[in-house]
Parts: C-alpha cells; structure tokens; sequence
C-alpha cells in the first residue's frame, strides 16, 4: 500500500508528468521497445530517486518492460507529491514518498520499498543499498543486482567494495559519459543557478559566486555563473582539477581565502563540511550559502544554527536567514539540502532523458547479465552509452560521419606506419 500526500493531485502529476515527456525522446523510443520485449519481465524492482516528473518517466518505462516498481524518494524536498499521487493513481506504482517528510519518515519510506523484495534496486545516494546492507540483511539473497545514480553514492559504494561489504553487483550509472558529462555539467550547471535565482531573485551579474568543487558540476555552474557576469572563485582539494580551472581562467583559492570576498557560495563535493564555521565567521553581510551536492552535510548548518543569535525562516521560499552576534547575515538555501531540486524542478526534462535512459537500458542488461558480475562497482557497458548518445543525435536531427573500411583498418593495425 502505498503512502503519498493526496491522490487528488494526480490530475495535475499526469499533466506535468507529460510535458515532461515530451522532452524526452530517447526514454520513449526505448519505452516502446519494452513493451514489445520485455526485457524486465517478473522482476521487482525498489528505487530510491527523487521524485519529479522525469523520473515518472523513468519508472513508465521500466513498467512497459514488465518490472513492477516501488519507489521511495531520496529527498524529501525534491518529491512532488502530485507526480507520486499520478504515478499511483495512474500507472499503479507503489510509491512511499510525501514532500517534506522528516528523517524518521524518510528512512520508513525506504523500509517500505524494500518490503517488496526486489530482484534489482535503483539508487540516488546509496541510502536504499546502504539501509539493505546493515538493517535489512535478510532480503541480500534475492537482490540480484542494481544501478547507483550520483557521484555520492558511486563513492559510498566503491569504499564498501573495498571493505569487502558489498554484496551483490552494481553498476555505476553515474559514470556514463552521457550522464556525468551532460547531466551532472549542462543539468546541475542550469538548475542549480536556476534554484538560487528563484530563492533569492538576486542579480549574479557583478557577483563573486565561490564554488566548492570542480568535477563536472562544478565546471558546469563556474561556466554558467561566469556567462550570467559573475566573478567565478573555485576551491578544491584535488591539484589537477584545481589547475584545469586555473587554466580556464577562474581564480582558484582556499576557501578560507573565499569566504571573506564570496557573495555566493555553492558547494559541489560529496564531502563534508566544506563550508565550515571558521569560514563562516569570516563571510559578509548577506552572503548566501547553497548546495547542490547529494547530501545536506557540505554546509555545516549545525556550526551555523550555534553562531546565529537568531534564523529568520521563510523569508522567501527556501530561504531562511540566520543572524550572527555581530549583526551578519548568512542566507542558506533549502537547508543545506540539494537547491536545484529544493528551490527549483532540477534539471531539464532533455538532460535526464539520457541520464534516465543510460537507467532503463543497464537495468535490461542486468536483467540477464547479473549471474556473471562479481558483488563489486561495474561500468556501464560501453555499448549502452553509445546507443544513448546516438538515439539523442538522432532526436535532434544531427547526423554525423562514419568510418570507412580503410578507416577501420588503420585504426585496428599497428602495421601501418607513416
């Protein structure tokens, strides 16, 4: 049985769910291809995503290949509560979700989902996987095997399959090409600016925006944030990446050195504690504070709720203003949660039609591919993401050129010289 806010709201879920859909070709072309195969046939499948419209579209899909699919969300502010009540009333989903449900209620939800005894399982943080391995070991033998979303939960996987820990294959989706290079750069790039627009109306134009993080999201916002006019600041750990964004031509500095001139800060790691309370004290009036990535623990929202002598909440949606001994005022958006999908709808319907369709098609792959995988983090195959990045060329009418014969040779010989 599932547990959604109000069933009522499918009307409006159906109508969202499908403008949606409309922006996403390559899921649909493969939808029609499940339902002629049915390559997920008898498999239960349990998914802990956010629930937007574009991941409906996901699950549609994985019904039409015959998988019956219960879904939890993995964070309570990005559900949509009409597209659950669409998804239950509508597609006959079970679904555990409601918007805004606290800690208790979250992991309850992710219990019920795993009620059903998947074959395979669907990740977006590594919560789902994490919650079988430690309280739900009694369903480990039937899971077969499963996809992880997000650069968090590949990370959370992989130190458990050094551990030893990890019992069953997974396949690390969010490694794609298709999904890391375009979903994470060009959807987290836009909707994460997107969120903070929406929460704060403010001009980035002029504006010195701190990135914490240059990954494939964070050079997706520093190129956007520099193309809306603001000074770009990037900080980061990892000396490669630092000096690719230095020779881009952002400025590169400690965070500490960031904190005292940031007018934004945005924080894309997938560790903690990247904005911390040293840095904090030495922020200016009004400096605003977002996260996009995975979990609420980049900013260290506790060390700010102890400095500040008083939070005004809901000064504007997703927006909670916290006041220092001082007289300063830290913003911090969405609470520290994900703010492109807090304070906005996450990324565009065209992004996470390959993220999504790089979903479906492992998950018919492992369908029958599981029995001869180790319990340890796989690739993609690399046959997948090729078909997923054609299928999009193709829906965009772009065609490109081919090898000839002589071509083919050359490149599989290394007879041939000069």
């Amino acid at each position: 049985m599932s547990d959604i806010a109000d069933v009522s709201l499918a009307y409006e879920g159906v109508k969202r769910i499908e403008w949606a859909d409309r922006s996403m070709p390559v899921l649909r072309q493969i939808r029609e291809r499940f339902a002629k195969e049915r390559p997920l046939d008898g498999l239960r499948i349990a998914a802990c995503m956010h629930i937007t419209t574009e991941t409906a579209c996901l699950i549609r899909t994985l019904q039409a290949g015959g998988a019956s699919v219960a879904l939890a969300s993995s964070n309570p502010l990005s559900t949509q509560d009409d597209t659950a009540a669409a998804l239950v009333q509508e597609d006959g989903t079970e679904v555990f979700a409601r918007a805004g449900i606290d800690r208790e209620g979250y992991y309850a939800h992710i219990h019920q989902a795993l009620e059903t005894g998947p074959d395979l399982v669907l990740d977006d943080g590594c919560d789902l996987v994490n919650t079988l391995h430690i309280e739900r070991t009694d369903l480990l033998p039937t899971v077969k095997a499963g996809c992880e979303q997000t650069t968090t939960g590949v990370i959370r996987l992989h130190q458990m399959a050094r551990e030893g820990a990890l019992r069953f294959p997974m396949v690390a989706v969010n490694d794609t090409d298709t999904k890391h290079m375009f979903d994470n750069r060009y959807g987290t790039g836009q909707s994460t600016l997107d969120g903070i627009i929406r929460a704060t109306n403010t001009l980035l134009a002029g504006k010195t925006v701190v990135i914490a993080g240059f990954g494939y999201c964070g050079r997706g916002l520093a190129e956007r944030a520099r193309g809306l006019g603001a000074r770009v600041v990037i900080t980061e750990i990892d000396p490669v990446k630092a000096l690719d964004a230095a020779l881009q031509g952002f400025a590169v500095q400690p965070m500490a050195e960031a904190a005292v001139d940031g007018d934004v800060f945005i924080t894309v790691t997938g560790n903690r504690d990247v904005v911390n309370a040293e840095h904090l004290a030495l922020m200016k009036d009004g400096a605003i504070l977002a996260n996009s990535g995975h979990f609420d623990v980049e900013i260290d929202v506790r060390a700010l709720e102890e400095m500040a002598v008083a939070v005004h909440h809901g000064v504007r949606p997703q927006t909670d203003e916290y006041v220092l001994a001082d007289g300063r005022r830290l913003v911090l958006l969405a609470e520290g949660r994900l703010v492109n999908l807090a304070a906005a709808e996450g990324h565009p319907a065209a992004v996470m039609d390959m993220s999504f369709a790089d979903q479906a098609l492992t998950c018919a792959w492992l369908a029958t591919a599981h029995a001869s995988l180790p319990a340890a983090v796989h690739d993609v195959p690399k046959e997948i993401d090729t078909e997923v990045a054609r299928l999009k060329l193709a829906s965009m009418a772009i065609s490109i050129d081919l090898l000839t014969p002589d071509q083919e040779d050359y490149l599989h010989s290394w007879r041939i010289g000069s």
